[in-house]
């Protein structure tokens, strides 16, 4: 199991827009598809970035959650293109973590 920790850094003025959109529209799509969210975060300083964590079995499991959101047409229509208004895509971060013997989070 690991987690995938993402940091994404907003179009300026766009936060709470884009956490509505988050919140209501691009995690449940991603869960409907089966991905597992643990939780979502604002920076408490800087209003431009967001911090997102998902779940993982194993990489087999990732390579097919993946490509059941990110090739579904549903996330190439309607989903893809508003994520592109409200964050600056080149700038994402991404980053895989393995959880230590005494961490809560599983």
């Amino acid at each position: 199991m690991f987690f995938e920790f993402r940091q994404y850094t907003l179009r300026p003025g766009k936060r709470d827009e884009w956490v509505k959109f988050f919140e209501t529209k691009v995690a449940p799509y991603q869960m409907s598809c089966g991905m597992v969210v643990v939780g979502s975060f604002v920076d408490e300083q800087d209003e431009n970035l967001f911090y997102w964590i998902r779940r993982f079995k194993n990489e087999k499991d990732r390579e097919r959650l993946y490509k059941a959101v990110y090739e579904s047409a549903a996330w190439k229509n309607e989903y893809a293109p508003k994520v592109g208004e409200l964050i600056l895509r080149e700038k994402i971060v991404v980053k895989r973590l393995v959880p230590t013997a005494k961490s809560v989070i599983e």
